[in-house]
């Protein structure tokens, strides 16, 4: 077991270095956490609605799905089968307000018992098509308490462990739950608290990345396993061409931060880089050099202060606690993060404007991202003036802008208004 974990922790196509140490996942979770809120609020004013489409649900669902391949398809739960009358949460007004008082539950608890006496609760309503499918909603807002759930990581559990964990039952998840706290902590040194990366191992065993370790100590069937170890390593360096190409995303993004930062201090101002980025490597240093080491203290102070030291980039006006643009770069996932980190900028103190708010996105994207904003979970973007300010725009003007430029004039002047 021990060499399996050693192994895929080196696996440049494992779950571990794509997913688990992705700088991105980290930032996402505040956003799914308000997400969460949100739909909690829906269904207790009782405008949530009675359809998946076109709810906060699906919103902050959507977000999850697309954290890489491990929550790929955690849509599919939620999604409404008219056949089946399934996950019975849109139809049921009952349903639905037990589903509201888990989330809520577990937004506003952080012991374990509470956790778990919610789970009993909701499976004590017997409510058809709601499984543990939602525990990747919980997962997102105690990842230390609640593994993420899919049927690959049930199938991996059961490979390693020689359960019979069933799909769709909240007990047998519990007991897996259980089963899966006591593998972390015998291994708890090649693995996290975040119970995200032994989820991230289990759905790379479960999906038939690695086989699982003999549980005997047959000398035939530990050499055979080794043997398909090593065929996996070759495997992985055959197949890197998707966890290429993910890199080269994260250092797109970094070199659009860098364009940021540069062209913000050649027009006179102060510049932030988000507090997770700053350490990139960027242009022969670090992506944070010549920035703002902290905040001001109105910032600091300001409710959402933690999603904001996440925003990718701020230009503040040279010596004071006024942020006068901020930048989130959205190179190929969803928006939804981003923008959940500037309506806690925007909304959140007098200290910040209304203006200046730019979704930074590759050229074709921009349909896309007009589309996401018609979601109601983003009603009130229209507030915020977003503007798009597409890669080949920024590219094309951001050393004219620098040497001629002064203020935000010429940023708006190559920007579109979304909303």
């Amino acid at each position: 077991m021990r060499a399996l974990i050693q192994r895929w922790r080196e696996d440049a196509g494992a779950t571990y270095r794509t997913w688990f140490l992705w700088d991105e996942r980290v930032k996402n979770f505040r956003s799914i956490r308000r997400g969460i809120q949100q739909v909690v609020t829906d269904i207790e004013g009782s405008t949530f609605g009675n359809a998946y489409r076109g709810s906060s649900l699906e919103t902050v669902v959507h977000s999850i799905a697309e954290q890489r391949q491990i929550f790929k398809g955690a849509d599919h739960a939620f999604l409404w089968k008219p056949k089946l009358r399934i996950p019975d949460i849109y139809e049921n007004p009952d349903n639905q307000r037990a589903f509201g008082r888990l989330l809520d539950a577990c937004v506003c608890c952080n012991a374990e018992p509470q956790i778990l006496a919610a789970i009993r609760q909701i499976d004590a309503k017997q409510i058809k098509g709601l499984g543990p499918a939602v525990a990747n909603l919980l997962y997102f807002l105690h990842p230390t308490l609640v593994p993420p759930f899919n049927t690959a990581i049930v199938n991996g559990y059961n490979a390693l462990t020689g359960a019979k964990v069933k799909l769709g039952r909240w007990d047998e998840f519990l007991a897996m739950r259980q089963g899966i706290l006591a593998l972390n902590a015998e291994y708890r040194d090649l693995l996290s608290n975040d119970l995200g990366a032994i989820g991230g191992l289990l759905f790379d065993v479960g999906s038939g990345r690695y086989a699982a370790p003999p549980r005997t100590n047959d000398a035939a069937a530990r050499a055979a396993w080794e043997a398909d170890l090593a065929k996996v390593r070759e495997e992985s360096a055959k197949a890197s061409k998707a966890a290429a190409a993910e890199r080269e995303g994260d250092r797109t993004h970094t070199e659009i931060q860098g364009w940021l930062r540069d062209l913000g201090r050649a027009l006179g101002y102060d510049v932030w880089i988000a507090a997770n980025d700053r350490s990139r490597a960027y242009d022969g240093g670090k992506l944070g050099e010549g920035c703002l080491e902290r905040l001001p203290e109105a910032i600091e102070k300001a409710p959402g202060a933690d999603a904001i030291r996440l925003i990718d980039v701020l230009w503040l006006d040279r010596g004071k606690a006024h942020v006068a643009a901020a930048f989130e770069v959205e190179h190929s996932t969803s928006i939804y993060s981003g923008v959940v980190r500037m309506l806690d900028l925007a909304l959140g103190t007098e200290a910040h404007a209304l203006e200046g708010m730019f979704l930074v996105a590759p050229n074709g994207r921009e349909d896309e991202v007009r589309a996401q904003l018609t979601r109601p979970a983003f009603s009130r973007v229209a507030d915020l003036q977003v503007r798009y300010l597409p890669y080949g725009e920024l590219e094309s003007h951001r050393e004219s802008i620098a040497r001629f430029g002064s203020g935000m004039k010429a940023i708006n002047a190559i920007a579109r208004t979304l909303v």
